[in-house]
């Protein structure tokens, strides 16, 4: 018995050890990244730098729980109904760039990650902006298209489901954006790539939803900010940072 004691107590320092150890790696960039110019987008304490799309300040649905930014549910009775709650990191806007975060997604969740997100008052943030889909694959109501499911250019180009985590664990993601030439790499695996303002993208625009958004049929903008999306599910951010190519 006492041997089994002491093995469960090991055990149980070993994990605590363990997540001590990857907590303090959270949101902090290595002397190899900073001097690869990689800058961190979420201190793992504070809002710093974000605020609410067309708003001043950030919504108070936005939490941040365990060094991560946390979206919380929106009205348990109209599901996937946000709280005006998207966000976007103000500080500065980007044109080329490599973007890495970690998302994990609550039961059911629903999310995006946009980028080249321009303001339109009175538009919400999908309006001119390519949308990575963030989603339970399994139990959400929106895994029924391809397109659809996390990794993906939203309605455009599918991600491959076998690269995604379950909800409850932690996925990574990787959007590089140079010169037009996009790539998704989830998990650690390429799996999407397109190319903007070219015939080809005219193309998947026509084939999408949308074909009848006017910030789409004038064109995607050549810079913009980093934006997340409330859609009235619980997700988590960490570990946001990127580096401009």
């Amino acid at each position: 018995m006492k041997r089994k004691l002491l093995y469960f107590g090991t055990l149980m320092l070993l994990i605590a050890f363990s997540m001590n150890t990857q907590a303090q790696g959270m949101n902090k960039l290595t002397k190899k990244e900073k001097k690869a110019g990689w800058e961190l987008l979420f201190n793992g304490k504070d809002f710093s730098g974000w605020r609410q799309y067309n708003g001043a300040e950030m919504p108070t649905n936005w939490q941040i729980e365990e060094g991560a930014m946390k979206v919380a549910p929106g009205d348990p009775s109209k599901p996937g109904q946000g709280k005006n709650g998207d966000i976007i990191f103000a500080k500065k806007k980007f044109t080329n760039f490599e973007l890495s975060l970690d998302w994990k997604a609550g039961d059911k969740a629903n999310s995006g990650i946009f980028y080249y997100v321009r303001e339109v008052p009175g538009k919400p943030i999908y309006y001119a902006a390519p949308e990575i889909q963030v989603l339970d694959n399994e139990r959400a109501s929106d895994n029924k298209i391809d397109s659809h499911k996390a990794g993906s250019l939203y309605d455009m180009i599918a991600a491959d489901p076998a690269t995604v985590h379950p909800a409850g664990q932690w996925n990574n993601i990787v959007i590089r954006v140079k010169d037009g030439k996009v790539t998704h790499i989830q998990n650690g695996k390429k799996v999407v790539e397109y190319t903007l303002w070219t015939k080809e993208w005219d193309k998947l625009v026509q084939q999408s939803k949308f074909k009848t958004f006017p910030g789409f049929i004038e064109g995607i903008a050549h810079e913009g900010y980093i934006g997340l999306q409330d859609h009235g599910y619980t997700v988590w951010f960490r570990n946001l940072k990127i580096r401009e190519l």
